[in-house]
């Protein structure tokens, strides 16, 4: 639920602030013409909606080290933190990617997360209570999992996959509200209040629907990353990792994150439709299945 909420919150704002700037900027005229001028309405759409989803991508490093508190490795100070960075430099080789930043943040949660608009300018991560858990083994899945993120351009392609999303939901939106204010308010001239309660009504609706499909081809990358994994570090250490994290019962990233994390939720019935990642037993049963 508390991802939901979130969802909408955050959806609400996104929609106050671009009504906003379409009267403060004097956009208005320009998406109407005996109603809506849907060409006009689908270019800003499309520029807000892949605009915001790639502003986002491109601060996601610098985003990920503030909210995490992630303290990126610039010299290794102990043994750890030395086989932590040759490791994912091994890794980063093998995959054919760049040497990305490694960092650790300071947690008790059994987790790990890749971001970065780039290939060979990400960002890996991992927690305190990653390194205290698990093996080097173990870990090394982990760290493998994440570098196929990163090789397979999952952070692109879920902002690619994002940028639609928002672009069609604030698109039919304000047609949905359009053919309120007109029909059911009878309102023929501009955009009366009808308009906009529908427009938001139906972002939020249709935002909520629509998250289902990003959530979907999270779930698909998952399985892609964890035989990634299984690659670089082999299939039983990974399994090993996931049976880990199945034990560990720990809370989940912070929302903004969750979808590029090692772990991932439980759920049943409707709540499965907005998992970031596929239940652990299934992802175990995938690599267990592979040959």
């Amino acid at each position: 639920m508390k991802r939901i909420f979130l969802f909408i919150t955050t959806n609400i704002a996104i929609l106050l602030v671009l009504s906003i700037a379409i009267k403060v900027l004097g956009l208005e005229p320009y998406l109407q013409q005996g109603g809506l001028n849907y060409q006009s309405l689908l270019i800003f759409s499309a520029l807000f909606g892949m605009g915001g989803s790639f502003i986002s991508l491109l601060m996601s490093k610098m985003s990920a080290k503030r909210m995490m508190g992630a303290q990126v490795i610039e010299q290794p100070t102990n043994a750890t933190e030395t086989w932590l960075v040759d490791t994912v430099r091994r890794q980063a080789e093998a995959a054919g990617i760049g040497m990305p930043e490694v960092a650790i943040f300071d947690s008790p949660q059994v987790n790990a997360f890749a971001t970065g608009a780039k290939r060979n300018d990400a960002l890996v991560a991992v927690s305190t209570g990653l390194l205290q858990s698990m093996s080097r083994e173990e870990a090394e899945a982990v760290l493998g999992h994440e570098i196929s993120h990163v090789a397979n351009g999952d952070m692109v392609t879920l902002a690619l996959i994002q940028g639609v999303v928002n672009t069609f939901v604030f698109f039919l939106s304000r047609i949905i509200g359009q053919v309120v204010d007109r029909v059911v308010f009878r309102n023929e001239r501009g955009h009366g209040p009808g308009f906009w309660i529908t427009s938001i009504v139906a972002q939020l609706v249709l935002g909520i629907l629509a998250s289902t499909i990003v959530m979907w081809f999270s779930r698909q990358r998952e399985f892609r990353a964890d035989a990634g994994g299984a690659k670089l570090a082999g299939r039983e250490s990974m399994i090993g990792a996931l049976e880990r994290l199945k034990q560990a019962h720990e809370p989940p990233l912070p929302d903004q994150l969750a979808a590029f994390g090692i772990s991932g939720g439980i759920g049943q019935g409707w709540k499965r439709l907005f998992m970031s990642h596929p239940p652990l037993d299934e992802r175990i049963a995938a690599l267990r299945a592979a040959s």
